[in-house]
């Protein structure tokens, strides 16, 4: 069986096609551009395949995904320029008379790697995956379903207690300042100093204090949800950087609460490459035909 996966970035778009095992047969990557030229790539991309049985789309935000919403299926008010009030899913599914599964990149990234743990025999009820990179964002899938019915989560902009020695830097994210975004996004680093985050050593305290506001949003995450694993992807995240956001987290929870080892609680993604959306894809994807089926 032929799916189709678009995760649409604020970057790039990676469209894919692959199977019910998740295994990728073709894929492309582009820059993200106008609207009008970089979604008329995805359906050149999926026009090759007359067989294909449904497309997922996992995209950038905030879009509308609320099905009873007269925006279902839009960006919308999106600091991505020129993309606000884009009707991405419209556009695919006049384009296209095959079932679209529509969420946030996060969301998709999430399920991927729950798929991926149970393929591994570690079947969860609950996981949380955050992305660092340009932007910010986390999803959480829990008991199969995705967290979020008024809107989807915007755990980037979370409110977090600042780090002293880092109390000047104001943050980039234009509407809150200094939320998790604003502080831990890719662009901080240039912004704090001058340089980009892959010139500069994991020994610097910048990353010290980074740590530190992702150690807060794991906390927040794991007293609230409760999830059995958080994962962490994205450009900024390594896995050096992860253990000083586990030693951040440790000395935060303070004992409070027992989360198991760490390393298995916190950890890189299972896929490679960042691909976790791309197998949430396939996933959601696949899950769509046979909802239609079973309809």
């Amino acid at each position: 069986m032929l799916l189709g996966s678009i995760e649409a970035g604020g970057t790039k778009f990676v469209c894919a096609v692959g199977d019910e095992t998740y295994h990728v047969k073709q894929q492309i990557q582009y820059p993200t551009t106008t609207p009008e030229e970089t979604l008329q790539k995805a359906i050149d991309f999926f026009k090759q395949f007359s067989d294909l049985q449904a497309i997922s789309i996992a995209s950038f935000g905030p879009i509308e995904i609320r099905r009873d919403a007269e925006m279902y299926g839009y960006i919308t008010d999106t600091p991505k320029a020129g993309w606000s009030q884009t009707n991405f899913l419209g556009l695919l599914k006049a384009a296209f008379d095959l079932p679209i599964y529509w969420t946030t990149d996060v969301n998709g990234s999430a399920y991927g790697e729950y798929v991926l743990a149970a393929q591994t025999g570690h079947r969860l009820n609950a996981l949380t995956y955050y992305t660092i990179g340009t932007g910010v964002g986390a999803g959480t899938v829990l008991g199969g379903t995705f967290v979020g019915t008024l809107g989807h989560p915007e755990v980037g902009h979370v409110r977090l207690k600042r780090h002293p020695d880092d109390l000047a830097f104001k943050g980039i994210c234009p509407y809150h300042g200094d939320c998790l975004e604003g502080l831990v996004a890719g662009p901080t680093f240039e912004a704090r100093t001058g340089r980009e985050g892959q010139d500069i050593p994991l020994t610097d305290h910048v990353w010290d204090i980074m740590a530190y506001y992702v150690a807060q949003a794991a906390l927040q995450t794991t007293l609230h949800i409760r999830p059995q694993r958080i994962v962490f992807g994205g450009g900024v995240v390594s896995e050096g950087f992860l253990r000083k956001v586990r030693h951040e987290f440790a000395a935060l929870m303070n004992d409070y609460q027992d989360v198991g080892q760490l390393a298995d609680y916190m950890t890189m993604p299972l896929a490679k490459n960042n691909g976790s959306a791309t197998i949430g894809n396939f996933a959601l994807a696949y899950r769509e035909v046979k909802s239609e089926h079973q309809n």
